[in-house]
């Protein structure tokens, strides 16, 4: 019986033009014999600009819905999810060859970890590429580690949301990804910290692409009161997950 991993995109008119480009990394992806892949995008919103840009390919899946940010556009696109695993690919990204592999590997290998992450690259506009100080040792994560980490650290992780790779049903419990206008990945990712250990694999599993629109790079990300209140909730609802007391695995 052939497994599947299901990668989810949220996608908005402005990186729609990059789609092509995370499919060609998708496609570059060595999976072991048994397992395949479906991308299921997501726009978040209503047009008509995206849709030219989704690749034909039948294990491509394209819907729209109303517009809620990314984090309710990938947690819409869960509703038609049937694989195994959950690998985030943001639409302006790409994978790295081995990288879907990597993490499959890391997780059947080891059925106490409900999640992993990969070290990550900035994608600059010239085509370079830049790493981050700080990467963890390749192996296990134990709970509250990312946790301590943000805390400390400006609220910045050593792990890489967008390197996302987690288990279904694991990602299902907890509700997908916050109800946030943006750090919503963090917060997933600091709530799998506070139930699960996870997995740091140091070889690249992902090209953050820099660019001019990105929503990350709008002035609305960083204003200080907005960013204060999503770090407040993100903190809480972590906090309030490992003091509740369940653990996968």
């Amino acid at each position: 019986m052939t497994r599947r991993i299901t990668v989810v995109t949220a996608v908005h008119a402005p990186s729609a033009r990059f789609l092509p480009e995370a499919y060609e990394s998708l496609c570059e992806q060595r999976l072991p014999d048994g397992w395949e892949w479906e991308w299921l995008i997501q726009e978040d919103g209503h047009g008509e600009e995206v849709r030219c840009h989704v690749p034909d390919d039948a294990r491509v899946s394209f819907r729209q819905g109303r517009t809620g940010g990314p984090g309710v556009a990938r947690t819409m696109a869960l509703a038609r999810a049937q694989g195994a695993y959950v690998k985030v690919l943001d639409a302006d990204d790409q994978l790295p060859p081995g990288a879907l592999g990597r993490d499959l590997a890391a997780l059947e290998a080891r059925p106490d970890l409900g999640w992993a992450t990969s070290r990550a690259l900035d994608l600059l506009p010239d085509g370079s590429t830049a790493g981050f100080p700080g990467d963890p040792e390749e192996g296990p994560i134990e709970r509250g580690t990312v946790l301590g980490h943000w805390t400390a650290n400006g609220f910045l992780a050593q792990v890489h949301p967008a390197t996302l790779f987690v288990r279904r049903e694991l990602l299902l419990a907890l509700g997908g990804w916050m109800a946030l206008p943006a750090s919503e990945d963090t917060g997933l990712l600091l709530a799998l910290d506070a139930v699960s250990r996870g997995w740091f694999s140091a070889e690249v599993g992902l090209f953050y692409r820099k660019w001019e629109g990105q929503v990350t790079s709008r002035p609305a990300h960083t204003d200080p009161v907005e960013r204060e209140a999503r770090m407040t909730v993100v903190a809480a609802r972590a906090r309030a997950l490992a003091e509740l007391g369940w653990r996968y695995g």
